[in-house]
């Protein structure tokens, strides 16, 4: 096999299609709060973008080969299926790419050391949702939970790196910000219930049943859009962006475990309103920032 090839299987493995949804928090947090652009926003916003998912995902497509090759949406965009032979080089490339700039990070945010207590965070919940002897990822709840801190926790690093003050409205936006990241991953969980069973492995899908796991995660979308309505005008329009994944979602409320499957097709939906509701995030903080609001 070629260096090219064995590059693109790394490339894969870091899941192209969602760099931008670490990278985003970070960077979206950092600009508005500080508006400039400086050594601390570029080297963040290129270490969620890149390595930080190569270390997310790559440990996880390690770790979980066996069971992903008897899961059928596996091997593409949905998650590789890396050879034996690259999982060793995958970890050390993993590696080697995030440590210069956790250590650029580290100097960075050196006048705000409770930056370093939540930078450790996000990466803790990197490696623990995959990693042997801790596979939080087969802990029901605690793998929602754990896999919505690694998008949730990029802003809040931003945040502790940037000295940002936490109003109210903030912590609302957080909290609803968490809430999105764990239904998204409930959510996720559905489509696997067959296959996770099958391989002996626990996620909250299999733990609660597909039907209640829909339920519980259109009740965490909806509580999110709730959440945001405490937010000044206009940033409570930003409520508007839970109803596209509960229409998504909706026709799964009874969705039987044996045709979970099925959820599949919502799913590669959610992939296309991820970046619908990102372009239209994207608008809603332009407008909040020329009103004044981040000030």
């Amino acid at each position: 096999m070629s260096a090219a090839a064995d590059l693109r299987a790394l490339a894969i493995a870091s899941r192209p299609v969602s760099w931008i949804n670490t990278a985003y928090p970070f960077a979206a947090v950092a600009i508005l709060t500080t508006g400039r652009v400086d050594a601390a926003f570029v080297v963040g916003t290129l270490f969620f973008l890149v390595p930080y998912n190569l270390l997310m995902y790559g440990v996880n497509d390690v770790f979980d080969y066996a069971s992903d090759l008897a899961n059928p949406r596996k091997g593409g965009v949905e998650g590789a299926t890396l050879p034996p032979r690259l999982h060793r080089p995958t970890l050390v490339a993993a590696g080697l790419l995030a440590a210069p700039f956790v250590v650029a990070l580290v100097v960075l945010g050196a006048h705000r050391p409770w930056s370093w207590a939540v930078l450790a965070v996000s990466l803790f919940a990197v490696v623990a949702y995959s990693a042997p002897g801790l596979r939080f990822k087969e802990i029901p709840v605690l793998d929602s939970v754990t896999s919505s801190t690694h998008f949730v926790s990029p802003a809040l690093y931003a945040m502790a790196l940037t000295g940002t003050t936490v109003t109210p409205a903030l912590a609302a936006a957080m909290a609803a910000f968490f809430l999105w990241g764990t239904a998204s991953h409930a959510f996720g969980a559905v489509q696997d219930v067959v296959p996770d069973r099958e391989a002996g492995i626990g996620s909250i899908a299999t733990a609660f049943g597909a039907a209640r796991t829909v339920r519980l995660a259109l009740g965490a979308w909806i509580l999110a859009g709730l959440l945001m309505l405490a937010a000044p005008w206009p940033a409570s329009l930003a409520a508007l962006l839970a109803i596209p994944y509960v229409a998504s979602a909706a026709p799964y409320l009874r969705v039987a475990d044996a045709r979970s499957g099925s959820a599949n097709r919502a799913w590669r939906r959610f992939l296309g309103i991820n970046y619908a509701c990102g372009a239209a995030l994207t608008m809603l903080l332009i407008l909040c920032a020329s009103e004044g609001l981040f000030a």
